[in-house]
């Protein structure tokens, strides 16, 4: 069993804290490691020696150029330990490997974005009036905590570590208490690069104690968050001692929209990837499938025999097509929500158990759960499950779909289906959400900005404007004729 160890200056150092968090497989519910739970004090001695690194300018002063190096350096390293990375995600996450060989090889492929992205013109500048120029810069923000969840370890750590380096922050990383073998292997990884020691730093440790502690801290600049939407608000309040910017992406319950004229095997097959993928623990899953009374009930039987044949087990069998679920305590409060739609009425068309046959009884997997006949009032239908559970809703016309989906006080992603190509961007420029698709789910890019609406959260990760959100932005104004204003005469 390993003994995990926190990432300061460049060197693995014990934590002042002798106290563990016990690593598990969920697959399994083995202990595969123990993680340090950092305490306050070495979280602040992280945070001065990212701050001493960035006023140093050993990076911060480093030109574009010379950081898109040291990005690519760090993508061709993760390239080349693709497959130890893939196996501990599916070791410590329980997702499937084909998930976690996906996320590898996009971890790699978003510092190859960033580092080219450096390499493009940037700023502007423009003549104010005769006798006056103006430059528009953009500069590093100064210390950046990064605070990740446990659905996506290596990839969420990625998606902010890339862009706060590219903008030449200096960065403290918090991975999510329950997760962190991958964001472990990656800083041992970054280590063998040309980035100077310092620029990057990663504490272990719980939320309360560790992430609170950088909210707070006014030595942090600007803290990005990934998770729950209670927890953005605490990382909001907390972040007001100094003004600190706040890049918060958060919880969502999605709609996806069926018109009776859509592609019904498209639509099925999307409706199925859009909220089972993952095993459901993703947070622009689609967990809310809005059908057209029309073609209700031919729905919701052709799409509850395909979810039969999904195949649940250990991310490491190939056959695998959705994994376990993260822990113990979530894998609980999905059954209670399982438990709560029973209660409140809804149809259980498919699953809503524990899965024992076949040795899953040693690891946390859960049926994929299928709810009908539900209302806009139901728990199920309102708050965010995170898990293999969705809900199958009717809807009469193009005003009532969009109706439904809107209310939701999440506005992450959104999907329709149909074949009128009008109708459907008609109706998804209506759709109050951040991420949606046109006869399509779960499919991104790393060029196009990610995050939502509403309490869906603050800001925009990925793209350009992911690397915006780790930048200030100054004027210049250069006088081109210097010589007494004569304001007070």
């Amino acid at each position: 069993m390993k003994d995990l160890k926190q990432y300061m200056n460049g060197k693995w150092i014990e934590s002042s804290n002798l106290e563990k968090i016990e690593i598990i497989n969920p697959a399994t519910r083995e202990v595969i490691a123990r993680a340090p739970k950092g305490s306050r004090e070495e979280t602040e001695e992280a945070i001065k020696i990212a701050k001493r690194t960035f006023e140093s300018g050993r990076w911060s002063d480093q030109s574009p150029q010379e950081r898109a190096v040291v990005l690519l350096q760090i993508a061709d390293i993760l390239q080349e330990n693709m497959d130890v990375l893939t196996d501990l995600e599916v070791q410590n996450n329980g997702k499937t490997k084909r998930e976690a060989q996906s996320d590898a090889e996009e971890a790699a492929n978003t510092f190859r974005y960033y580092a080219g992205l450096l390499t493009m013109p940037n700023g502007q500048a423009y003549e104010a009036s005769k006798d006056m120029q103006t430059l528009i810069v953009k500069e590093p923000m100064g210390v950046a905590g990064l605070i990740v969840p446990w659905n996506f370890p290596l990839l969420m750590s990625v998606w902010k570590i890339a862009p706060a380096l590219a903008a030449g922050n200096s960065i403290l990383l918090k991975p999510a208490e329950i997760t962190p073998m991958t964001a472990v292997k990656l800083f041992e990884l970054i280590d063998q690069t040309d980035l100077p020691k310092g620029a990057a730093n990663l504490v272990m440790g719980t939320g309360p104690v560790v992430g609170q502690t950088i909210a707070e801290s006014e030595d942090v600049d600007m803290v990005s968050f990934t998770g729950s939407t209670g927890v953005g608000r605490q990382i909001m309040q907390a972040a007001t001692g100094n003004m600190k910017k706040v890049s918060l992406e958060l919880g969502g319950k999605s709609p996806n929209i069926i018109f009776d004229d859509a592609d019904l095997e498209t639509a099925i097959d999307y409706a199925l990837f859009g909220i089972f993928m993952g095993s459901g623990q993703v947070c622009s899953s689609g967990s809310r499938i809005l059908v057209q009374e029309e073609i209700y009930d031919t729905f919701v039987e052709k799409y509850v025999e395909k979810a039969k044949g999904i195949r649940v087990g250990p991310g490491n069998d190939e056959r695998s097509q959705m994994g376990a679920i993260v822990s113990e305590k979530h894998f609980e409060s999905i059954l209670d929500y399982i438990r709560i739609g029973k209660e409140e009425g809804a149809t259980l068309a498919l699953g809503g158990h524990r899965m024992e046959k076949d040795g899953l009884d040693k690891g946390l997997f859960i049926e994929p759960t299928v709810f009908t006949h539900v209302t806009s009032d139901m728990r199920i239908v309102r708050e965010e499950i995170f898990g293999p559970v969705v809900t199958i809703q009717k809807f009469k016309d193009e005003e009532e779909a969009i109706k439904i989906a809107n209310d939701s006080e999440y506005g992450l992603a959104g999907a329709v289906f149909s074949k009128d190509q009008n109708k459907a961007i008609r109706v998804i420029k209506k759709v109050r959400a951040g991420i949606t698709w046109v006869n399509a789910y779960h499919l991104t890019t790393i060029q196009a900005p990610w995050g939502g609406y509403k309490q869906s959260g603050i800001g925009r990760s990925l793209g350009t404007y992911g690397l915006d959100e780790y930048q200030e932005i100054k004027q210049i104004n250069i006088n081109l004729d210097p010589k007494p204003i004569h304001w007070f005469e």
